[in-house]
């Protein structure tokens, strides 16, 4: 396992757009100059089981066994366990494969023997083979709930079970305010040789902005000395994998690159976009770069990230950052 000194990338993601990059990222990169912040805000408690999916999808991508056909779970999967539970009349609408119950019941044994999630989750990344850091944005509870039309929903009741049908309100992160940052995180700001920090392709509003909550987060961006990049979810008016566009239809924004960028405010130093949205560089006010950010296959995925890289370079350069 790599030690913090020696990253010179820190990576914040979620599930399955954001692991496309961080994959990419970490194949560039190679195993010591790599740290994952993974949100967990989508974390719940489903069967008595401590459940993390961004978390999970991250390790399981990293590691080379997700499903790449649904985007989340273990490839190869089996369902003896769910379909079990059915005939006894349990539970199904969230449905965890029998490889993945196995992560899942053993994270919530040994975090309730006393460890930490940081502390389990390495411990899994190692034993799966990867070297890169990858930890929770905190070992506190957080979690992420939606308020919609027809009430307030927890985000697992309504991302699975309702489909993300409710139109959406607002987004509160409860447990955020008296969460404590991952020291990793601000261990990575505080390393010299640390040279960027990305915001991976996410849905900002469920994704990134639970990170973001937890105090302490958003002005150690702002206040770093170094260049923050943020790379679009959102390509020609759509989302390419979950919600991002239909959020934010309903929260009253327009569903474009551009008001990705708006979104994130003074937080970042440089836009990534798709060559389909170059039209709306000329409105974001940070330096762009417009690229290719459909990430259909791995080769994809590791040229994007070359073309992170070298914009952040650049744009280190630029400032005068050395």
């Amino acid at each position: 396992m790599s030690e913090v000194g020696a990253a010179q990338v820190l990576a914040i993601s979620g599930g399955i757009g954001g692991a496309k990059l961080a994959l990419g990222l970490y194949r560039v990169l190679g195993a010591d100059e790599l740290i994952v912040v993974a949100n967990t805000g989508d974390d719940f408690e489903h069967l008595g089981l401590h459940v993390s999916p961004d978390v999970d999808t991250l390790m399981y991508t990293f590691a080379g066994i997700n499903n790449r056909r649904t985007g989340w779970g273990r490839e190869d999967e089996t369902w003896t366990f769910m379909d079990a539970l059915g005939q006894l009349g349990g539970e199904t609408w969230f449905r965890l494969g029998d490889g993945d119950l196995a992560t899942n019941v053993e994270r919530t044994r040994r975090l309730k023997s006393g460890e930490s999630l940081t502390g389990v989750t390495q411990d899994f990344t190692s034993r799966l083979g990867i070297h890169a850091r990858l930890v929770p944005m905190t070992d506190d509870p957080v979690r992420t709930m939606v308020e919609t039309i027809d009430g307030q929903r927890s985000f697992q009741h309504y991302f699975v079970k309702e489909s993300c049908v409710p139109a959406v309100v607002a987004f509160r992160f409860d447990g955020a305010q008296s969460a404590r940052l991952n020291p990793v995180f601000l261990e990575a700001l505080n390393n010299p040789g640390l040279r960027v920090v990305v915001i991976c392709p996410s849905n900002p509003f469920i994704s990134i902005d639970p990170i973001l909550a937890v105090p302490g987060v958003r002005n150690a961006l702002i206040e770093w000395h170094g260049p923050v990049v943020a790379v679009s979810p959102i390509i020609g008016g759509r989302s390419i994998k979950g919600p991002t566009a239909k959020m934010m239809n309903e929260l009253g924004l327009p569903a474009t690159a551009g008001a990705v960028a708006t979104h994130y405010g003074e937080l970042i130093d440089g836009f990534v976009l798709d060559t389909t949205d170059s039209s709306q560089a000329n409105n974001v006010e940070i330096p762009t770069l417009c690229t290719n950010t459909l990430m259909k296959n791995l080769e994809d995925r590791e040229t994007l990230a070359r073309d992170v890289l070298n914009f952040a370079e650049q744009l280190r350069q630029e400032s005068g950052v050395v």
